[in-house]
């Protein structure tokens, strides 16, 4: 028997769980290549920053935002289009796009997490409908059953079970990945953030003293 028989011995629910894994698998690769794709060079691009915020060279350092192509770098963007309006308005456009930025980033994790939760569940419910196959057809036997018969219908069942734990648990293995990931990711946003303005205070000549943390909410 291949798998591909073994697969098809665990009935309807089966394909249910196939769908399940391949969602999880489709969700599981685009989230990882979009947060690897959002890693940067932090200390170079904060030092290139600083360089530009200093000179006065806005233009240059959203230039720079521009190529650099990550969540961190639109958040900074966003923040120097408002340089000239206050030191306020830079940190509201800051927490702003750093919000929309995190939201991007776990886009389809609800997904994952439904997967890990929904996948073992339908075992569970194949191989309890299978237990109750099993036993209405020893029951037609009239009690001649022998104990291959009932054995045969248990294995099917827990077949569901067995598929289902095999897709759960990568699925929740690789959520926790995403959200400890997306967590580190919102850290270094807070940094480069309070950085940023504290470089544009800095140079401002009638800076103003802001004693509030960036914080960027998940």
């Amino acid at each position: 028997m291949n798998l591909f028989e073994i697969f098809l011995k665990g009935g309807v629910i089966m394909w249910a769980i196939l769908f399940c894994s391949v969602i999880a698998l489709a969700v599981a690769i685009d989230r990882f290549l979009i947060l690897r794709k959002a890693k940067i060079n932090l200390p170079a691009f904060l030092v290139r920053i600083r360089g530009f915020i200093k000179n006065k060279d806005m233009s240059g350092a959203a230039s720079y935002c521009l190529r650099e192509k990550s969540p961190i770098a639109n958040m900074v963007r966003k923040g120097l289009k408002k340089f000239g309006m206050g030191h306020e308005r830079v940190k509201e456009a800051i927490e702003n796009a750093g919000r929309q930025e995190v939201s991007k980033l776990e886009k389809g994790l609800s997904i994952l997490a439904t997967v890990a939760g929904v996948a073992p569940l339908l075992g569970f419910l194949g191989t309890v409908t299978g237990m109750i196959q099993a036993f209405m057809r020893i029951e037609d036997l009239a009690g001649a059953a022998n104990p291959s018969d009932l054995a045969g219908g248990i294995w099917e069942a827990l077949l569901t079970t067995a598929f289902g734990l095999i897709v759960g648990i990568p699925s929740y293995a690789f959520y926790n990945y995403f959200i400890s990931s997306i967590k580190k990711f919102v850290s270094d946003m807070e940094t480069v953030a309070n950085d940023v303005v504290d470089t544009m205070q800095d140079s401002s000549p009638e800076a103003v003293d802001l004693d509030d943390e960036i914080e960027v909410e998940m």
